[in-house]
């Protein structure tokens, strides 16, 4: 079985994993509708990712927490009973 990651680290490895995904995917609509799908865009889509990761990836790491708190402000909470 493989050993789990401590969950103090979960600030770090949810916008890592999330990153990966929306860059993956957001590089490659971008890059198929531009370049339509075929094998000639294998490769500019997987440079767009490699380029858009590195910038994402911190970028979650800022901007998380605030999106954390507006979504407190317009998501309503259940109560205690």
């Amino acid at each position: 079985m493989i050993k789990k990651i401590p969950a103090k680290y979960v600030n770090f490895v949810m916008p890592l994993i999330l990153s990966l995904f929306m860059t993956f995917i957001v590089s490659g609509i971008a890059t198929f509708k531009n370049l339509g799908i075929n094998y000639n865009s294998l490769y500019p889509w997987f440079s767009a990712w490699v380029t858009s990761f590195p910038i994402a990836f911190p970028v979650l790491l800022i901007v998380l927490p605030f999106v954390k708190k507006i979504v407190m402000l317009i998501v309503e909470t259940p109560s205690n009973r």
